[in-house]
């Protein structure tokens, strides 16, 4: 069988000033998500399932729609506000949804294969999709999941800080902590710092990152369906709390219910989390075009 892409594409984009997701960046318009799904299609996945709010559906459809049929199947997964579905009987106000790893949930009726998760507006590169797309067809298993391990150094902005989910694996290259450092930046040429209540602390270069591609079997839904509900009745009063896929690796990790194998790539990760990002973003994909890596036009 083969595996399922789910792309995370319902967020606000709020410190980037618009839809990203359905910007383009390529020499012919093409959006960072295109160049993913391009890579999906390469390696192997059978479908493409997209996390979206429902008000955007028609839009986004619109976009993805007619480049996509004929090359890989395509679902849309909404994530909303409504936590009946889950159990809870209870409307909370919030200005956004619930996170990662609830949009995640939100696809627990529409995915019954093996599948990996990643952002919409990243740029992953094709060797994370391949090796991925291996671990998904010869070794996930319900208590074996994996992620996609980058060098830190490989996946920072010259604009200003990023949030990073800084990984600590053991000898069997499976992760043992994941730890959200919020301040991460280059400093002197180079080296790599986190800052935390105004201390600075160096990181090796070749630190390994969760950039959020992440790979599992539908076993994760009903393994993090109490986790959900026990965030919600624990947050309800913290509108900006998100439940995030990290929270739930940590937890299954830590309860023994699964293992996170880190796959290592020394792909060069890039987004746009900052709006000047977005030129360094068209010239990075400008020089994967024209050394061949990619067509021209990506679609034609």
């Amino acid at each position: 069988m083969k595996p399922t892409l789910l792309i995370l594409a319902a967020g606000m984009a709020s410190r980037y000033g618009s839809m990203k997701q359905v910007d383009g960046f390529g020499p012919n318009g093409e959006t960072i998500i295109d160049y993913s799904i391009y890579d999906a299609i390469k390696a192997g996945f059978g479908k493409v399932s997209f996390i979206i709010r429902e008000e955007f559906a028609e839009p986004f459809k619109a976009i993805f729609e007619p480049k996509l049929a004929g090359r890989i199947e395509t679902d849309y997964v909404y994530q909303s506000y409504d936590l009946k579905p889950f159990g809870i009987d209870k409307e909370i106000e919030r200005a956004k949804p619930w996170g990662t790893a609830h949009a995640v949930l939100a696809a627990r009726n529409q995915i019954n294969e093996p599948f990996c998760v990643i952002n919409a507006d990243d740029f992953y590169g094709y060797d994370s999709f391949e090796k991925m797309a291996k671990f998904l067809t010869t070794e996930v298993a319900d208590d074996k999941y994996s992620l996609i391990g980058y060098q830190i150094d490989k996946t920072l902005s010259d604009y200003g800080s990023v949030s990073r989910g800084v990984c600590k694996v053991d000898d069997n290259g499976n992760m043992v902590e994941i730890n959200e450092r919020t301040q991460v930046y280059f400093k002197d040429g180079g080296k790599v710092v986190y800052e935390e209540g105004g201390v600075e602390t160096p990181l090796s270069t070749d630190t390994r990152v969760s950039m959020n591609f992440w790979g599992f079997t539908p076993a994760v839904f009903k393994q993090s369906e109490q986790m959900f509900r026990d965030f919600v009745a624990a947050n309800e009063d913290k509108p900006k709390s998100e439940f995030f896929i990290p929270l739930v690796a940590d937890q299954l990790i830590k309860s023994n219910i699964a293992s996170f194998k880190v796959i290592p790539t020394a792909s060069k990760w890039f987004g746009v989390t900052y709006k000047e990002d977005k030129p360094i973003v068209q010239k990075c994909i400008s020089d994967l075009v024209n050394s061949g890596v990619y067509p021209e036009n990506l679609w034609a």
